[in-house]
This record gives C-alpha cells, structure tokens and sequence, in this order.
C-alpha cells in the first residue's frame, strides 16, 4: 500500500486522516485506511465560454416520462418509477436481496419490452443463471455482464441496446487510472461518477449496490451518496421474511415512501396488505400486547407491541427491546414508576415489535406505557382497541401527526376503538371507529385498567 498519499480515508467508516495508520481511530478497523488519490485528470479547453446567467422562468421544462420496473412496491417508492438518466443507490445487509431484488426488475422490465444489462462483479454469470432459475425467470429476458473494469463495462454497455443499467456492486469496480485497490474511497468516486456520467448521457436509469458498514452506513466516500439521485435501504433481518425498502433522499420523488415485501422459497413476493402480516399471528386475550398505527413513510401499518414485565431476581433488573430504542423504554418505565405509582423498579422489561419490525416514531409511545400497565397488572387489553400518542417527561400525552389516516387503516382492519391525544381529536371522525381523547398516561390507564382517579368526562 502507497503510504505518500497527503490523505487516506477508512474504507469502513470514511474517517479522513493525514497519515497512514494501522488501526482506524473512528471505528477500530485494523487495516482499513486506503489512501485517497485524485482522480485522472480530463483534458480541458484552452478557451473559457462565457457562462449565462438564465431566469428561473426562462429555463424550459420537459416532461419526463418514467420507466415502471413492473414491480408496484418498488416504483411507489421511486416515486412513480424510474426516471430518465437517474442513479439510484440501492444498500442494504448481506443476504437482504438486493439481488434478488434487481433480478425482479430486470424480468418487469423485460415484459414491457425494455432491456437491463445486469453487471456482477461479485458473482459469476453461473451463479445469477442459478438465481434466476430458482426465482422461476425468463433466462432469455435476461442479460448479465461478470466484469468488474469500468472501461470494459462501458464498452459492452455502448454496444448494445439497453434501457437500464444495473451495477452488484460498485464496491467491486475498479478504474485502471487509479492504483488503490477495488473497494477503496478513490476507486468508489470514480467509478460511480463515470458510470453516473455515462448513464446521464444516454438517459439510462443506473443501479448501484452499495455495501454497507457494520454501523449501517454506506461504505464508501460519502460523496457517493451526493453523487446519486435517489438512496435507497433494503432493511430486514435474514431469519424473517418481511423486508422494507425506504428512500432517503431522491431528487425526482418523495422520500416519504415505503415498500414491503416478503421473502418466499419463489422470491420477493409485494406485500399489499402489510398491516394484516404484522397482526396475523397476535395472540387472543393475552396481556401486554398492544396495536399502534404507526407511519412507515406515508403509509399508515398497525403494528402490535408485546412487553413482558416479570419479577427480577438481579439487583440491576434487565431493560431489554427490539424494534423500538430501549433508551425510550426505560424512559417510558420512569414515567410509569412517577406518575402512575406501578413499582417497576425490581422488574425484569422486555418490549418487542412483532414481525420483526422497527419503530422509530414516537407516536408508539402510549401503546408501549398500555402494552407495559397491561404485563404488569396481567391483565389482557381489548383485541379491538388501538393506542396512539407521544408520552412526554410530565407524563402528558402528545400529539402524533395524520390521525385521521392512521385510524382509517385502523378502521379498515376492523379495530372498533382508539386512544389518541385529547388535543389532535378535534375533527377528527372516522366511521366505525370510537375515538376517545386523553390528556395524560394516568387518563389513559385510568380508563384501560381504572388505575388512579378515572377521566372526567363531559
């Protein structure tokens, strides 16, 4: 390894240093500082042209007409398909299908007549035969390219007659120019951007599949992530069919959208009904489970919150969570312990999101205090009601943003009654649906569990 180089960059975390060292200092890699070399230089024009400034109202809008992958979830979340000269970055864990994913697409595609050439550089072609056999594909639909220099890359794309160019992955890709390793800050830049440029030019739609770091960040140059259009995550856990697909930025859509699919022997099969999948297997008249409305994007899921709260034999009693931040569970547990007086404090807690889901929002906060009230007392809440709401330090219930669409959903699948927060209710109506305001924790198990002094009601 070149160790002349004025700066080198973490191949696992991006971390910038002026010298070359054995162990990263920002995530404790050994090995993994590359150093970071400019790209080739381009021949430029001896003559400037004089640049024009134009008025907004002057610059000439065309109609952009977008490519559908065939696949809904997908194209929802790109916001109506692909779009002309795009580079969309596609990340995600080892195993997610990410693969499988683009495989999908490239069959959608071909059934509408359009062509993807498929570039493996951590593959053979074999091995995507094999894929695509299992995933039941049209093999002659289906084009693949196993190189991993981006000048013959180029070549064979300009060659033919393509629509998509799709790039797994674009940590394998290498520039002859540079003499970093594949992989490496300087090789990812400068891949990407001749194939951003190339793919630009000829208006193709351009998949990139990005790694990802074990701290979930995309490895690379974070100017990678500037350089594209759209990022997309592929998240999901390998021992669980389902499988979100989010947008983190995109230039020609909302980043409010999400996919869902799941895993099957036969592939990615879309999810259209996600809510139901989360609530299938909910068990009847058992305590400490919950269902909450909560918003992946803009679509509204109920998802159902199991706690477990048991006698503790340690002196330090476990604060244990998956799928939401276990620093909001025990902070949830302090609201309870102050202003609802449940003794928590030589309790084992355990809150789990079923089907292995996340929550990131707030607004799962009551449902998680009525999941926690409802191990504790041992005691089964109705199999019919929803909780929704942000819990403040006071122990005030805050409000959770769209109600009225996450009661729909609610009301769709058959729920009859909902808490949410007493100042978002007003106007609020849903047929169908009893909706009852509160203002505090204690109101809401005042009403659940008649703990406390009960609500007042006009």
């Amino acid at each position: 390894m070149a160790k002349s180089a004025s700066r080198f960059v973490c191949r696992q975390c991006g971390h910038q240093t002026t010298g070359w060292l054995g162990r990263c200092p920002s995530c404790q890699t050994w090995d993994s500082l590359d150093p970071l070399l400019a790209s080739a230089p381009s021949p430029s024009s001896s003559k400037l042209t004089k640049a024009k400034v134009t008025s907004l109202a002057e610059v000439p809008v065309k109609e952009t007409t977008r490519l559908p992958t065939g696949i809904n979830e997908l194209d929802q979340v790109l916001g109506g398909g692909m779009a002309p000269g795009a580079a969309i970055l596609l990340s995600g864990e080892p195993g997610v299908g990410k693969s499988t994913l683009l495989l999908a697409a490239a069959a959608g595609l071909a059934k509408n007549g359009q062509r993807l050439l498929y570039v493996t550089g951590e593959e053979s072609a074999a091995q995507v035969r094999l894929r695509a056999e299992r995933l039941g594909l049209n093999l002659k639909e289906l084009y693949v390219l196993a190189e991993t220099e981006v000048a013959a890359i180029s070549e064979a794309a300009l060659d033919g007659a393509w629509d998509v160019l799709a790039i797994d992955s674009i940590q394998t890709l290498k520039v002859a120019e540079i003499g970093s390793p594949a992989g490496s800050p300087s090789q990812i830049r400068e891949a990407a951007g001749r194939l951003i440029n190339l793919a630009k030019e000829r208006g193709w739609p351009l998949w990139l599949v990005g790694h990802i770091t074990k701290d979930g960040q995309i490895a690379g140059p974070k100017l990678l992530e500037h350089l594209v259009d759209t990022v997309l995550y592929f998240e999901g856990e390998r021992d669980r069919p389902l499988r979100i697909l989010r947008s983190f930025k995109n230039r020609f859509g909302s980043v409010n959208e999400t996919g869902v699919f799941e895993m099957t022997g036969q592939g990615l099969g879309e999810v259209q009904n996600p809510s139901a999948l989360f609530l299938a297997e909910r068990p009847k008249e058992a305590s400490g489970s919950a269902v909450a409305p909560i918003l992946e994007g803009r679509r509204p899921l109920l998802m159902e919150i199991q706690a477990l709260v048991s006698p503790s034999s340690l002196a330090m009693p476990r604060r244990q969570s998956l799928g939401v931040d276990s620093t909001r569970v025990s902070l949830l547990a302090a609201v309870l312990e102050k202003k609802a007086r449940l003794k928590l404090y030589d309790r084992d807690i355990f809150v789990n999101v079923a089907g292995g889901a996340k929550i990131t929002e707030p607004a799962a906060d009551l449902a998680i205090v009525a999941a926690l009230t409802s191990s504790w007392l041992d005691k089964a809440l109705p199999s019919d009601l929803v909780v929704v709401g942000e819990v403040g330090l006071a122990g005030e219930a805050r409000r959770a943003g769209r109600l009225g669409d996450r009661l729909k959903e609610a009301a769709r699948l058959g729920f009859k009654k909902a808490y949410a927060p007493a100042g978002e209710i007003d106007g609020v109506k849903v047929k169908g649906l009893n909706l009852i305001g509160v203002t505090s924790v204690a109101e809401l198990l005042a009403d659940l569990f008649s703990l406390g002094r009960p609500r007042q009601t006009s």
